[in-house]
């Protein structure tokens, strides 16, 4: 590993002395552009990276201060026409050369943008400035005073449409007093056109809305018209004529549930030969053979009812609805105007099903703290396991890690092997009825059962669990998760006397002991992510766990406590806790290939009453391949606590966890991208009789028991999945080092100081 990073360094400083010379293939007479500088002469509203969008040429990209794909396309030799000259070519970027009427056309594009803000006397004074074969360019802006909105008036060609405009003019774009913006003007166009469609006018669009701007008043304020037509008709003779729009209700709804099989359109109840057709909750749902999918679930995802005004938005719901059931593969809603009466529309819903079952093989190799194994699984999947559309997963699991040394004898290895079964209702299994529910948060019903055994040389470990819960979108941005029932039961064994040894009489005994965990958890996610268009967005995930109240309120009651004090089911001590957890990811897209992502994290976990500590699958490590990198996992913390007695048992888990992770991604060549990261971190205890030094939370001391670790890592991206490469350096030891925390000035950063992981997918 060493050969391969000095490799790579000596590769890199390669690029640096040839990115020296920046403008190498740059002629005489030409320049390359070095930067584009905005300076704004008064303060304002105007965004200068908002302005950036519209100055017509770019420099070279930048990786931090480095033109590296530049420096890849000046390590070709140009006057060669061979694999690796074409392909340093390729993947690189020629240097962008100044262009005086890309200039020119980026101020004009400046002011219209100005102008567009309301900054109707706006200037844009451009320059360039040469030194040898580079050029800078400059725009100086004078924005001057914004014009404001004095009044805004309305006039309708068609008066029906004064109703619903008139009476929602508070969610309006546009308002008396705010800066005038044509950006906010076609928001106002789309928000009326939803408006009306979703009132029935089926052929309405944002066309039909003009706008007439009066800024002759002299006062840096501006009177807004807005205007809608009428429809433009054509008649029996041809000519156009423009009439008031029509409002549309819904005539008959047909579900084609088979479309595959049958690919005839349907305007009526008539049937073909062998297509069925019935008419279930007012809908004609029309399949071939044997129904794919009981109508009750189709028609109950559905808000596109008969007699009802056309609404675009209720076009959407059912949409969405039917596109998350496994059973199918694609849905297609569309509508036609009545052949008899014009104000009619016929819907067909045309749904292809999915293949119902499947089976799938997965191998992977494992990198856990170092800890190298391979883990194989077997699924099987059914879609529509009850003709319900519900979907159900098998999984059969194995996998087998060589464990660094536990134990004087050496080397051992771990041994897993598990069974899962995972099946999900699309719908809310529940006493009462929900319908209005189901068809408006699409909600699912979970249900798991699953056992694990783990093997390792100090212990053995089965969990056996079970959990029943719903989840459900509250919107396009928010998500609910909701387990009213989680149950685990949770085994050792064996454990090996040397381990029993190094337990007695430590905090963390109660971890190992066999317990029962009966708990309830939630979670809310907002994440505004547009999955088509990659810009800055933000993810939010808060959890909360509760484990062992009702049950110890009933023992409380009814109960006899055990000798130990503790209340027990099974045999064994149930365990009772809370645990929140919150986890917020802020992504930032700074130029095409490159983003700046951060995340901050805070969980904490507290026993009480039945319970001495957490059970150690609940509590919070920190190291690995997706927290403080630098450090190998379940090998940092907790506190300042230096573990030099454990000899690899797992000792360093904790109560409290607090951590902040920030990433430099960008795109180097082909599927490979790298990345430039920064972790801060540790775990503490908040149990006071936790034995282990240092280990306790203390808000005197805790920002100094931070884990400071900075890196480098390489990703290969296949689209379907990505290979992640991270190599962990620290900076900082929470515990002191040579009577200092920071190793570059102290101890120094040696060899096996570094960290490397291994994983897939990015870490947040």
């Amino acid at each position: 590993m060493h050969r391969f990073l000095l490799h790579s360094i000596c590769f890199l400083g390669l690029l640096l002395v040839w990115s020296c010379n920046p403008a190498k293939y740059v002629v005489d007479g030409d320049y390359m552009l070095q930067d584009n500088v905005i300076m704004v002469e008064e303060r304002g509203s105007i965004d200068r990276a908002e302005l950036r969008n519209y100055i017509k040429q770019s420099p070279n990209k930048r990786i931090i201060f480095w033109r590296f794909y530049l420096s890849l396309y000046n390590l070709s030799n140009k006057n060669k026409d061979n694999g690796l000259n074409n392909w340093l070519r390729k993947i690189g970027e020629p240097p962008v050369l100044y262009s005086e009427t890309l200039q020119e056309k980026s101020a004009d594009q400046l002011s219209l943008y100005l102008e567009n803000k309301g900054f109707f006397n706006a200037e844009v004074v451009d320059s360039a400035r040469f030194r040898g074969k580079k050029a800078k360019v400059y725009y100086m802006i004078k924005q001057g005073t914004p014009y404001t909105i004095r009044d805004i008036n309305y006039f309708f060609h068609d008066a029906g449409l004064s109703s619903f405009v008139l009476n929602d003019t508070a969610s309006s774009y546009i308002k008396r007093g705010e800066h005038y913006d044509t950006d906010n003007l076609q928001s106002e166009r789309i928000r009326i056109e939803a408006l009306l469609r979703n009132n029935g006018y089926f052929n309405f669009s944002r066309d039909y809305i003009y706008y007439e701007i009066d800024s002759s008043l002299n006062s840096h304020r501006v009177d807004v018209t807005v205007g809608i037509r009428n429809f433009p008709e054509t008649d029996p003779s041809g000519r156009i004529r423009h009439v008031d729009h029509r409002v549309y209700h819904v005539k008959d709804v047909f579900m084609t549930a088979d479309a595959e099989s049958f690919s005839g359109g349907r305007t009526g109840t008539e049937t073909a030969a062998g297509v069925d057709t019935i008419l279930y909750d007012g809908l004609y749902v029309i399949y071939v053979g044997e129904p794919n999918v009981r109508p009750g679930v189709i028609t109950q995802k559905n808000y596109i009812i008969p007699g009802d005004l056309y609404n675009a938005e209720n076009a959407m719901r059912t949409y969405r609805n039917l596109s998350t059931l496994s059973a199918f593969s694609m849905v297609d809603i569309s509508f036609r105007e009545d052949e008899r009466i014009d104000t009619l529309l016929n819907c067909e819903i045309r749904i292809v099903p999915a293949t119902k079952q499947s089976y799938t093989v997965e191998l992977e190799g494992t990198n856990s703290g170092g800890n190298i194994g391979a883990a194989g699984n077997l699924i099987y999947q059914h879609k529509n396991l009850f003709g319900g559309s519900e979907q159900f997963d098998l999984r059969f699991k194995g996998a087998i890690e060589t464990l660094r040394e536990v134990n004087e004898a050496g080397y051992g290895n771990m041994v897993e092997f598990g069974v899962e079964g995972r099946i999900r209702f699309p719908q809310f299994l529940l006493p009462f009825k929900t319908e209005q529910f189901i068809r408006r948060y699409n909600p699912q019903t979970n249900l798991s059962l699953s056992y694990n055994y783990q093997r390792r040389p100090d212990y053995s470990r089965t969990i056996a669990n079970t959990s029943f819960g719903y989840n459900w979108r509250a919107s396009d941005r928010m998500s609910h998760l909701v387990y009213p029932f989680e149950a685990s039961l949770i085994l050792t064994p064996f454990k090996s006397a040397e381990f029993q040894d190094w337990l007695e009489g430590k905090y963390l005994f109660y971890s190992y002991q066999p317990h029962f965990i009966l708990d309830q958890r939630y979670s809310f996610i907002f994440s505004n992510q547009n999955l088509q268009k990659s810009q800055d967005f933000q993810y939010l995930r808060i959890d909360a766990e509760a484990a062992g109240n009702l049950m110890y309120a009933g023992y409380s009651v009814f109960g006899t406590p055990s000798e130990s004090g503790n209340y027990k089911i099974f045999g064994v001590d149930f365990s009772q806790y809370v645990k929140g957890e919150i986890d917020f990811r802020n992504f930032n897209y700074l130029d095409e290939g490159i983003s700046f992502v951060y995340r901050t994290y805070i969980g904490v976990g507290v026993p009480y009453l039945n319970s001495a500590a957490m059970p150690f699958e609940k509590q919070f490590f920190s190291g690995g391949a997706n927290s403080v990198r630098a450090w190998q996992v379940k090998n940092l913390g907790p506190g300042s606590y230096n573990d030099t007695i454990s000899r690899g048992f797992p000792n360093q888990t904790g109560d409290l966890k607090l951590e902040a992770n920030f990433e430099y991604r960008f795109k180097l060549i082909w599927k490979i991208e790298s990345a430039l990261f920064l972790d801060v971190g540790n775990i503490w205890s908040l149990a006071l009789g936790d034995d282990r030094e240092g280990a306790l939370f203390k808000l005197n001391r805790f920002y100094r028991e931070f884990a400071i670790g900075t890196g480098i890592g390489a990703r290969l991206d296949f689209n379907f999945f990505i290979f992640r490469f991270d190599l962990g350096i620290p900076l900082r030891s929470p515990f002191p080092v040579e009577q200092s925390n920071w190793l570059p000035g102290n101890a120094g950063i040696k060899g096996n100081d570094l960290t490397f992981n291994i994983a897939i997918g990015y870490p947040f």
